[in-house]
């Protein structure tokens, strides 16, 4: 269950303030919403390694769930990697489609 929530929870941040791409993590361009995206993703992220480990040290849930858990976050951070990798490829590939911009 809680796999599921992060699945849904960590890429608000980037939906709402990001316009819904994963440019503006690596960048360093600043400002208010978008430092609070990076903040927001950056808490979120770390809560769905934090909230196992938690529960895991009070006995509420099993080694095994607790590794299923964190099995799940590295196929949910690679998904990502894997999308930011592609709309990377996609900018590349309109602004090659384009052709070269000239100034006159």
């Amino acid at each position: 269950m809680l796999s599921a929530l992060m699945y849904v929870l960590v890429p608000m941040p980037c939906l709402f303030f990001g316009g819904g791409s994963t440019q503006f993590l690596i960048s360093r361009d600043g400002g208010g919403w978008i430092d609070a995206a990076k903040f927001l993703t950056g808490a979120s992220s770390i809560g769905s390694l934090a909230i196992p480990i938690i529960l895991r040290h009070a006995d509420l849930i099993n080694t095994g769930a607790m590794f299923i858990e964190f099995t799940s976050f590295f196929i949910f951070v690679m998904t990502v990697m894997c999308f930011h990798r592609a709309s990377l490829d996609d900018d590349c590939l309109i602004q090659s489609h384009n052709g070269p911009t000239s100034s006159v």
